[in-house]
């Protein structure tokens, strides 16, 4: 399950959120990032996951990595593996929304190739080693032995093959609209196949990304929060782009989980599209879980 990162809410949702998603039967919760969208911080809402869960496996799906500064990353997530006691995963990804960058004085210049030397220095720092001659080491040190492991969320042949070298899987990100089986078992062969060429004998975790809504509404709500969230591409695209959305009845749900199951899929993360933790047992019900 996924925070509802990107829809309002506060400290009584995000209380109620990570306790229900931590009593089950859920195995992650998942924090997104935006930064010029109504949402909130990456790092302040994953310290509140940890400090309210004890059970469910973190994740972000994802961080802009590229956009941020490496050490200051590196020790953000150290602090949340200590203070989950080593229950991180970390997501990360270029991203492709300019403004984002932009906002926090990042650079968008060769951010794939930046995305790589960053996980790098991530792991030098990881295992103690000071940020510059002279310095002293940034702590904390991560409870996970080297620091927590690399998802990567990318998609094309070159970002995969790039990810073989550094990440244990891929977050396939083109789900999030619905679940064409052909693309997607397309997709989930080439992060296979990336692996093989790398010589990897590990196979890749493989997750997916899921917007999805139930109940009242849920047609409507789907397609809202979809348009909102693509709009920064121009309204235009983001009307056709949230026209694609279909995951809105039990029924689909359903449908979606199982042919990613049967895809191979690891591990596919829900994105809720409100802040009402009454969404939670809906899901369930509509999971039979």
């Amino acid at each position: 399950m996924t925070m509802p990162t990107m829809v309002p809410h506060g400290r009584s949702d995000t209380l109620a959120w990570c306790r229900a998603v931590d009593e089950g039967p859920w195995a992650s919760l998942a924090i997104p990032e935006r930064v010029t969208y109504p949402s909130h911080a990456w790092c302040v809402e994953l310290s509140a996951a940890a400090a309210l869960t004890e059970r469910v496996r973190l994740w972000t799906t994802i961080i802009v990595l590229p956009a941020h500064d490496a050490v200051d990353v590196a020790k953000q997530l150290a602090s949340v593996d200590q203070l989950s006691d080593g229950r991180l995963t970390v997501g990360i990804g270029v991203g492709g929304r300019e403004h984002d960058y932009r906002a926090i004085n990042g650079s968008f210049e060769r951010r794939w190739a930046r995305m790589d030397e960053q996980v790098a220095t991530m792991k030098r720092i990881w295992g103690g080693e000071p940020p510059f001659e002279g310095a002293d080491p940034v702590g904390p040190p991560p409870v996970q032995h080297g620091g927590p492991p690399f998802v990567a969320g990318v998609m094309g042949p070159k970002a995969l093959a790039r990810a073989a070298r550094w990440a244990i899987g891929v977050d396939d990100g083109s789900t999030v609209f619905g679940i064409d089986p052909a693309a997607t078992e397309e997709a989930f062969n080439r992060i296979r196949s990336a692996w093989a060429e790398a010589g990897r004998t590990d196979p890749p975790h493989i997750s997916a990304s899921l917007w999805y809504a139930l109940g009242d509404g849920a047609e409507t709500r789907l397609h809202d929060y979809g348009y909102s969230y693509m709009k920064i591409f121009g309204e235009d695209l983001a009307g056709v782009m949230a026209g694609m959305l279909g995951t809105n009845t039990p029924e689909s749900l359903r449908n979606s989980i199982a042919t990613l199951e049967d895809l191979g899929c690891d591990e596919v993360f829900l994105v809720p599209t409100t802040a009402d933790v009454t969404e939670l047992a809906r899901t369930r019900d509509a999971l039979g879980i």
